[in-house]
């Protein structure tokens, strides 16, 4: 689909202390496109970029009162379309051995094209995604049936990565005697298991990841 019509994954910087908030999540940033744009430029201020109340208002030419106003309504709205645990709850509760039990899991069963074993890592409400292609499975018979009868049809090496404070894996497919990217898939959690894979197979995203464009056997 042409146009600005999907949100797109950001890499995280260690350097960068808001690349290790809440505020960076897929489902935060999604939750933006709800607010009107005062309350949107305050909201990334104030809890994004970690400006003072009094510094927003200078940015914005406003006064510190109407930030705090702004800013109380577009927090009361995130919190109706975000859901209750943020992916970084997620991650914490899960530890260091649980996360990388699960990206080691994740590589292998894709790595294998073991779909049971895939399948086990998912939410039954599990939602797969491709941006910018208008398509996306709901529910993990679905994404069973997409995962054997295409997605599979040729072999993949998959690179851990990091994208908005989340799992990610730079996504690898066969081709002629080697690898080529072909997508960056992130990752959302739930309780320890995947709830969403969101596939961005936009090459504009590969070119901010700074990764290879193939890999050899």
């Amino acid at each position: 689909m042409p146009g600005q019509v999907w949100l797109e994954p950001w890499p995280d910087d260690p350097a960068d202390h808001y690349t290790r908030r809440e505020s960076v999540e897929l489902a935060f940033v999604a939750a933006l496109q709800h607010l009107p744009a005062t309350q949107r430029a305050v909201l990334i201020l104030r809890e994004v970029l970690e400006f003072s109340a009094a510094e927003t208002a200078r940015i914005l030419d406003t006064t510190p009162a109407s930030v705090h106003s702004a800013l109380q309504r577009a927090r009361k709205a995130i919190e109706e379309r975000v859901p209750p645990a943020t992916q970084q709850e997620e991650l914490t509760a899960l530890g260091d051995e649980g996360r990388r039990e699960l990206v080691d899991a994740f590589v292998a069963a894709w790595e294998r094209a073991d779909v049971p074993a895939l399948l086990e890592l998912l939410t039954r409400d599990a939602r797969f995604t491709m941006p910018p292609l208008p398509a996306w499975f709901d529910g993990r018979d679905a994404v069973e049936r997409f995962l054997r009868r295409r997605l599979f049809a040729t072999g993949w090496r998959l690179v851990p990565i990091r994208a908005n404070a989340q799992l990610a894996f730079a996504c690898y497919q066969r081709h002629e005697g080697g690898y080529r990217l072909g997508a960056v898939n992130v990752l959302s959690l739930r309780d320890g298991r995947i709830t969403e894979i969101a596939g961005f197979l936009d090459p504009g995203v590969f070119r901010c990841f700074g990764l290879p464009a193939e890999l050899n056997d």
